[in-house]
């Protein structure tokens, strides 16, 4: 049976299954076991694979209590991402490369159909008057969703893959992201309560980082984490308190933005505040966190390099507050941001920490920066695949103070 027959009978059974079934009233066991009987009987003159049989089976449920045929896409733990263009035009990622699949929904109402479903379950909504929505499967997997008018090619859907098992800098230093010296680095840089920015671009690594490196937090301070959607992976911290924004309803009201977050995560006592990305005016209540008392906070920002990232933070700053000087801005983030780690991922599709610089402070107009570990390619490179490791630069850290602040004398 080919893929165009196999798609045809689907359908047919779902439309029966539909039609003559009293869904409201069965359970998915009971569901499934009938789905299971249509299928066998209408699957009785052909020859099929035990694969197959199963396959028709689990498309059939999933598409009338399921995700359709989104279940088994994000039932391989090989694929990180998956992009719904319109319902017709499904890519994945998988191993760092964009694959389109021949698979489809079967119609524009179908996808939307399941939008609706993921949306519904976490208590979200979406429709033409608020178009645009982000949010998260039970899994934890982080959804965007964007709507006609606004999206012409049809009902755009994009899943970022929850990870089954958590980041841990065991896993980056397996993956050569970074090196065993300098992981027990950044150890003692979270212990001693530097406040770290991870940047970098798209599909970097950003968020995988900053949970590796939020698991060296000790765990008996507590924590107040604040995300877009819930995504970080902390584990063995009781005292831990994870807040998420919520857009607006349909009448405008009720959102919570990350900077509604942010002001009243500092009346719940927190000795850390992890923020999952900061992309606007709550840059400002960040920075003003870090300085009021809140050290060793963690956070992560969209830029293509360290300087870039200290200047995307001057313009999130102006937008929270647009009659702030800039040599005002300057000097809070040269006092606030003590650590900035640069991920990048290269023309080899890897991910790589390119620099981890240290902020020294602010003179003569500009903010100050220390170099500690850069990123440098050897011989091996070629054009198609990125060889090379972190280099310590001979650059010695010079705000040593929280380190012994904190008891430890080591150099680094």
């Amino acid at each position: 049976m080919d893929y165009e027959q196999e798609q045809k009978l689907i359908q047919e059974i779902r439309r029966y299954v539909t039609d003559t079934l009293p869904l409201s009233h069965m359970s998915d066991e009971e569901l499934e076991e009938k789905v299971e009987q249509i299928v066998a009987q209408r699957t009785a003159g052909r020859y099929l694979s035990i694969q197959q049989r199963l396959d028709i089976i689990q498309q059939v449920y999933s598409s009338i209590r399921g995700l359709g045929i989104l279940d088994s896409i994000m039932n391989d733990d090989s694929i990180t991402e998956v992009m719904i263009n319109g319902h017709e035009n499904i890519f994945i990622e998988k191993n760092g490369r964009l694959i389109k699949l021949d698979q489809q929904f079967e119609s524009q109402r179908r996808l939307e159909d399941v939008i609706q479903r993921i949306v519904g379950l976490a208590g979200r909504e979406v429709n033409q008057a608020n178009p645009i929505c982000d949010t998260r499967l039970a899994d934890g997997s982080r959804v965007n969703v964007v709507l006609p008018p606004i999206a012409l090619c049809g009902p755009t859907l994009t899943i970022r893959k929850f990870s089954k098992t958590p980041m841990t800098i065991e896993k980056l230093i397996q993956y050569g992201s970074i090196t065993r010296e300098i992981a027990d680095v950044l150890e003692l840089l979270v212990k001693a309560k530097y406040n770290i920015f991870i940047a970098g671009g798209t599909g970097s690594g950003k968020t995988t980082f900053l949970n590796a490196l939020s698991n060296y937090i000790p765990k008996d301070e507590r924590i107040i984490t604040i995300e877009d959607s819930a995504e970080l992976q902390i584990t063995g911290v009781e005292n831990l308190v994870s807040l998420e924004t919520r857009n607006a309803n349909a009448s405008g009201a009720g959102e919570i933005t990350i900077r509604d977050l942010i002001k009243s995560s500092l009346r719940m006592r927190p000795e850390r505040i992890v923020v999952g990305e900061v992309r606007g005016g709550e840059a400002l209540d960040m920075l003003q966190a870090m300085n009021t008392g809140h050290d060793g906070s963690l956070s992560t920002g969209h830029a293509n390099s360290t300087e870039d990232m200290l200047s995307r933070l001057e313009t999130m700053v102006l937008q929270g507050s647009a009659g702030l000087p800039l040599e005002a801005i300057r000097q809070q983030i040269a006092s606030a941001v003590d650590i900035i780690i640069h991920l990048s991922r290269l023309r080899d599709k890897s991910r790589k920490t390119m620099e981890i610089t240290e902020v020294v402070g602010y003179e003569n107009g500009q903010i100050v920066l220390n170099p500690l570990y850069q990123f440098v390619e050897d011989e091996k490179s070629t054009l198609t695949k990125v060889s090379g490791s972190l280099k310590r630069t001979e650059n010695k850290m010079i705000n040593t103070n929280k380190l012994r602040l904190s008891g430890i004398y080591r150099e680094i």
